[in-house]
């Protein structure tokens, strides 16, 4: 199955207010319902029609000035051979989120790394921490807007304590 024929199986399932197919630049996608996304992904998981048995990925997307930051489910199906990617944007004030990792066992560590990155609360999610950077670390480092800080405990932060790499 293809994007749009997959998004007509969701709009039937769910409502067309609820899941709507994108095309146009780039991969089609589906665009959910962040209240339903639970709801949806368990359908394409289980259903015998796309049977999506792994979360390669979930993306984030910063849009500062639509106020919003977007989740990309990237899925694969090995029973079908197919891919499909499903967005779901939030608020850029108050980005939160239901857990898919009673869905995808994966899902874990790259929702941890969403709220640390990112800064997206996961809600339900098992194990909620930063995994990439220290506990105390202030700010959401791929948002658009973060300045980066100068120094973290004294230690000075960037690329320029780096030194020049030589090319021979």
């Amino acid at each position: 199955m293809n994007t749009s024929e997959i998004g007509q199986l969701l709009a039937e399932k769910f409502g067309t207010e609820k899941i709507s197919c994108k095309e146009g630049v780039g991969d089609p996608y589906l665009e959910a319902d962040r209240e339903k996304i639970v709801e949806i992904l368990n359908f394409l998981r289980d259903d015998p029609r796309v049977l999506f048995d792994e979360l390669n990925a979930i993306s984030g997307v910063d849009y500062p000035d639509k106020k919003m930051i977007a989740l990309v489910y990237h899925l694969f199906s090995y029973t079908h051979l197919h891919s499909l990617n499903i967005k779901v944007f939030l608020s850029r004030e108050d980005p939160s989120i239901r857990t898919v990792e009673g869905i995808w066992k994966a899902a874990n560590w790259q929702e941890r790394e969403l709220f640390d990155i990112f800064g997206v609360q996961i809600e339900g999610h098992s194990d909620l921490r930063r995994i990439l950077l220290p506990e105390d670390w202030e700010g959401s480092p791929l948002r658009k807007d973060y300045v980066h800080q100068e120094y973290y405990h004294g230690i000075k932060v960037g690329m320029d304590r780096m030194p020049p790499t030589r090319v021979t």
